[in-house]
């Protein structure tokens, strides 16, 4: 690798705010916030709009397409006439 040209690879906070929940990885993000961690170390934090523990498909409460509708509806339009 070419040295000086990558961003710094750290720890960092993801926080989902609507879920409550925070997860400490690896990431090359920046931010100005910061928080105080369970092991008493402080991190950068970014706010994460939709997480698994928020996104409908991991929880559970998404929607289910009607997809037989939609077929039967393409069959009428340009189905063998």
């Amino acid at each position: 690798m070419k040295r000086n040209i990558h961003p710094d690879y750290r720890p960092v906070v993801f926080r989902d705010p609507g879920a409550g929940v925070a997860f400490l990885t690896r990431s090359t993000v920046t931010s100005r916030k910061t928080v105080t961690w369970e092991d008493g170390h402080v991190y950068p934090v970014v706010d994460v709009d939709v997480s698994s523990a928020s996104h409908p498909f991991h929880t559970g409460r998404g929607r289910v397409l009607d997809t037989a509708g939609r077929v039967e509806r393409f069959r009428r339009r340009y189905g063998t006439r």
